[in-house]
């Protein structure tokens, strides 16, 4: 059983693509904020992650840069898993250097089907 990490800011979303993603069989963990996200690989990488993009800076702000900050610390920490981008605003990453550090970027509110296809083609 493959075990993802979901990261974001919003306990709804997190609450409904964790359901899903356990329906389909998957071991899911959750990461409310970029630092649980981090500490969570340190322990145990997961095979897979799930990430929104917008996360409070902070001023308690909604900020990309967070988001691009913890794209690059999770590479920096040399986790070369598959890592998905969950954004309402996949803009903030376009021609910016993070970008070329996903395996993909999904918009909100993507399908159950679409993320399922997507999560079972990088992991295969």
């Amino acid at each position: 059983m493959s075990r993802i990490l979901l990261a974001d800011d919003d306990v709804v979303q997190l609450d409904l693509y964790r359901q899903i993603l356990e329906i389909a069989g998957y071991q899911v963990e959750i990461a409310l904020t970029a630092s649980r996200t981090v500490r969570s690989i340190e322990k145990a990488p997961a095979d897979l992650v799930i990430m929104d993009l917008r996360f409070p800076n902070a001023l308690g702000e909604s900020d990309p840069r967070e988001g691009m900050a913890l794209i690059r610390r999770i590479r920096d920490l040399g986790y070369r898993a598959p890592l998905i981008v969950l954004s309402g605003w996949p803009a903030d990453l376009d021609d910016q250097p993070e970008e070329r550090l996903v395996s993909r970027v999904l918009l909100k509110p993507v399908s159950a089907h679409e993320l399922l296809d997507t999560i079972r083609g990088l992991l295969a």
